[in-house]
């Protein structure tokens, strides 16, 4: 800011000293053609001091009676400024990079300034060699040795294959930090270096894998990004509202809860469940054996892609659960279903889910509806709709509106498969052992729970002794079914009488 105060001040302040004055003769036209006078007007001209940036930087006082003077020092003061905003710019550009840009050529250079120039004005950046960078390793010649008779090196020598894998390391992937080790003059032996290779491969493929199971599997409430995008579309496509989050989680799906929106060809209820069956098979590895006998879906069904046993899953509950509710079952009413995505409706009111049969605070009177009401179920499902549940217990069996609903029909199988019957009298002893202990005193043990539901007459001492007569008829029924192509015990027509409750 000092060229500002200079015309601030006016010309009899000049902080070059004071000014002297010319004063310039009259003179004729004669003498201004003459040689003479134009030679001595043209030494006066060459007579201007020269002011070097070294001068200047020395803070070094000159008198000056020149405008022009002035205007080549302001001009000056000012391209150095420009240079170093553009020296500051170009940095900046260019960052870390390895590929730099010069604007160089935009610098403003003037014949009187010094040629040198000082070192920290010098960016080694744009010089093509970096002072800071290692030497290379010297390469061997094509022959494969240098030197003769005992200085001899060939190409297998400790120090010099030392520096080559040294060298090599820089072709490990970006986020393997190697470090400098040319400059350290570090020497690798191959045995290490092997070592550090392999060991960078391996890092490589797990992190590929831990990126594949984040991308493409479904943890404990949350979803994958294909998922979540399945849903996004689902709520862009007018089907739901909103998502409000999750409500339930197992070993086999998460549950989310959402407001209802509308279909053309389907009616929305107020509030859904988003079933979402997880892509991974960590915590239910044995889902094979409830689907891989199963006639519907035995053409269609490869242990080989974990992600089409999650899409057949989810269409099972949904077949499942139309034929329940044709019969009448109370459990979820299905609204549509998109790959491994159920939406169901939900069993319960105003955002909170119904209390599972484990859960619910029920009274003697209500216990004993509960246990004919399971009873009942158990009989229309094995009957009308020819499942067997495979997983039933107070876990699964909600209580809403003085009545018990059935959820989690995905494993549900027909009663041709080959271990139906060993899965139905599982779910006896469930529930069963659930209603003796909750206090009703009419519940029946399992033995004949099994034969009210199945119709069998099967008699045992024990429950291995029960097992083993369930297992010589599945074997049976089985080689019947391999011979006739159907079971021998068939009550779709007829069967024993229904249970009902009192009321």
């Amino acid at each position: 800011t000092w060229y500002i105060d200079v015309f601030a001040k006016g010309k009899n302040h000049s902080p070059w000293g004071a000014t002297t004055t010319k004063v310039v003769c009259p003179c004729s036209f004669t003498d201004v053609m003459s040689e003479q006078l134009a030679k001595q007007l043209d030494d006066e001209s060459q007579s201007f001091p020269d002011f070097s940036s070294a001068a200047l930087d020395a803070g070094e006082e000159r008198e000056t009676d020149s405008d022009l003077m002035l205007a080549q020092m302001l001009q000056m003061q000012f391209d150095k400024e420009f240079d170093t905003q553009l020296r500051t710019e170009e940095r900046k550009f260019n960052g870390d990079s390895k590929l730099s840009i010069s604007f160089e050529n935009y610098r403003m250079v003037h014949p009187y300034e010094a040629s040198g120039s000082s070192e920290d004005e010098v960016d080694w950046q744009d010089s093509c060699d970096d002072p800071y960078k290692a030497d290379k390793p010297t390469i061997t010649p094509k022959r494969g040795f240098t030197g003769k008779g005992k200085n001899i090196t060939t190409k297998h020598d400790e120090v010099v294959c030392g520096r080559k894998n040294t060298a090599r390391m820089d072709n490990f992937a970006p986020e393997i930090n190697v470090g400098d080790g040319l400059g350290m003059d570090l020497k690798l032996s191959n045995q290490v270096y092997n070592s550090l290779k392999q060991h960078c491969y391996s890092e490589q493929r797990r992190s590929a894998r831990l990126h594949e199971k984040k991308e493409h599997s479904t943890a404990e409430q949350a979803v994958d990004p294909r998922t979540r995008l399945l849903m996004y579309k689902m709520v862009n496509a007018g089907i739901l509202e909103n998502i409000n989050g999750c409500i339930s989680t197992g070993k086999e799906s998460v549950v989310f809860h959402a407001n209802g929106g509308s279909m053309e060809n389907n009616a929305v209820p107020d509030e859904c469940v988003l079933k979402v069956f997880k892509t991974t098979l960590n915590e239910f590895k044995n889902r094979d054996k409830y689907i891989k006998d199963d006639y519907r879906f035995i053409d269609r069904f490869s242990k080989l892609n974990p992600r089409t046993i999650i899409r057949l899953w989810a269409e099972k509950e949904m077949h499942n659960l139309a034929r329940m509710k044709k019969a009448g079952i109370p459990c979820p009413e299905v609204v549509v279903l998109k790959k491994h995505i159920l939406v169901m409706s939900f069993i319960g009111k105003d955002h909170v889910p119904a209390p599972k049969l484990k859960e619910a605070m029920l009274g003697s009177e209500d216990m004993k509806r509960a246990y004919y009401q399971v009873v009942h179920m158990m009989q229309q499902l094995y009957q009308e709709c020819n499942l067997v549940h495979a997983d039933l217990s107070e876990y699964n069996m909600l209580w809403h509106e003085c009545k018990v609903w059935l959820i989690d029909v995905s494993q549900s199988i027909e009663p041709n498969h080959p271990h139906s019957h060993e899965f139905l009298f599982r779910d006896c002893r469930n529930v069963a052992t659930f209603f003796q202990k909750g206090g009703v005193s009419e519940a029946m043990n399992m033995y004949e729970l099994f034969n009210v539901v199945s119709g069998l007459q099967l008699s045992g001492d024990s429950e291995a002794e029960f097992l083993a007569q369930i297992e010589a008829l599945e074997k049976m029924n089985e080689d019947h079914v391999q011979r006739r192509g159907k079971k021998m015990y068939n009550f779709s027509d007829g069967g024993p009488p229904l249970l009902h409750d009192d009321d």
